[in-house]
């Protein structure tokens, strides 16, 4: 089964805390029609005025090319990865003081 290695990316998109900017943002995600924005979940109504989406593609880059231009600059975006208990246990032994 050939093809790109994907990874999974968390994009946090921020925005003014403001009816016009909320409304604004919200309708930009929406009217582009990409499925990754159109599922976007948003914290305004929690006064987190923010839009989070989950998406698996190869590269960090191409998470960022999901984004709106005007949102691009603003956006953070974070690999994720999971870990089971054999991994979390070397990544501690890996990251501790004393093994370095």
């Amino acid at each position: 089964m050939g093809g790109k290695v994907m990874k999974k990316f968390l994009i946090e998109v921020p925005h003014k805390n403001n009816k016009n900017d909320c409304e604004k943002a919200i309708r930009i995600f929406l009217d582009t029609g990409s499925h990754f924005l159109n599922k976007a979940d948003w914290g305004c109504t929690d006064g987190e005025h923010k839009a989070w989406i989950v998406v698996e593609v190869p590269r960090k880059e191409d998470a960022r090319n999901i984004i709106p231009p005007l949102y691009r600059p603003i956006a953070k975006i974070v690999e994720l990865t999971s870990f089971d208990v054999e991994e979390t246990a070397k990544y501690h032994k890996e990251s501790s003081p004393r093994s370095r």
